[in-house]
């Protein structure tokens, strides 16, 4: 699934040629997602695009009446096309664009979301969010304090997008991997200083990746087309079995809240 990384990078792939252009008229192949295609969205024509922005893993573009809420799911992308370039099977929307570009969008799992709101505060796919990881709100106090008495498992606790969005699958198990700190501690046991060592290590783990353009294990392309190369760099993810790149032991994996985790038991304590 795209995380944040992935998000991030499709969005500022996509902003150079959306934000502060016209939607000339959006064609929907396939409303069937998720949740059916907004009839907002079907209907839309010569609009133009405020800003293009990322709330947890939702692209968000701006218009004067509403927001467009994209959500990629399962095995979606979105791809900059400068001309024209017949459909294939799992092309499911375009958005052209004034200034002779489609911004296309493949899902081949149709996982994902098309969505309208005319005010985000009352979205229902955005409430409750935690903060973002990237921004200052979240950091070692908030998750030290968060975690007083967890007893659940510190893993699946930094997936919870109340407590921080956007720390998906990939991206937990690599961080818990760079602080040392083992997926199946329970969270109430982390200390001040590596809840700390802990919110510094995410936002460094999510910042390096979305500068390789993200991570692509299966369908994620960025807006070019390109693959993301994070996956080069991943120390612990989908390594399981293979030799730990510091120490030299296993990686081990585990099920913590039904996903795939991979850990080193020798550098993570």
């Amino acid at each position: 699934m795209p995380e944040l990384p992935e998000v991030e990078t499709s969005r500022r792939g996509i902003e150079p040629w959306v934000a502060g252009h016209h939607i000339v008229r959006a064609v929907v192949r396939n409303a069937r997602l998720r949740w059916p295609v907004s009839d907002e969205i079907i209907a839309l024509r010569d609009r133009l695009v405020i800003s293009v922005r990322r709330r947890a893993k939702y692209l968000l573009l701006e218009l004067s009446d509403g927001w467009i809420i994209i959500h990629l799911g399962m095995s979606g992308s979105l791809r900059v096309l400068p001309q024209p370039v017949p459909p294939e099977k799992h092309d499911h929307v375009d958005l052209i664009m004034s200034n002779g570009c489609t911004i296309r969008y493949t899902d081949p799992r149709r996982f994902g979301a098309w969505l309208w709101s005319g005010d985000l505060a009352t979205s229902r796919v955005l409430a409750h969010l935690g903060p973002e990881p990237l921004n200052d709100e979240f950091n070692g106090r908030w998750l030290f304090d968060k975690s007083r008495n967890k007893r659940t498992l510190v893993k699946p606790w930094l997936m919870d997008n109340k407590l921080v969005v956007g720390v998906g699958n990939i991206y937990a198990s690599e961080s818990l991997f760079v602080a040392g700190i083992l997926p199946a501690r329970p969270a109430g046991s982390l200390t001040e200083a590596e809840a700390g060592l802990l919110a510094e290590t995410i936002k460094a783990v999510l910042l390096r990746s979305i500068a390789q353009g993200g991570t692509t294990l299966r369908d994620f392309m960025q807006s070019d087309g390109k693959p993301g190369y994070f996956v080069q760099e991943l120390q612990v993810y989908g390594r399981g079995g293979q030799g730990c790149r510091v120490c030299g032991t296993p990686i081990q994996t585990a099920k913590h809240g039904q996903r795939s985790t991979f850990f080193c038991p020798n550098c993570q304590h």
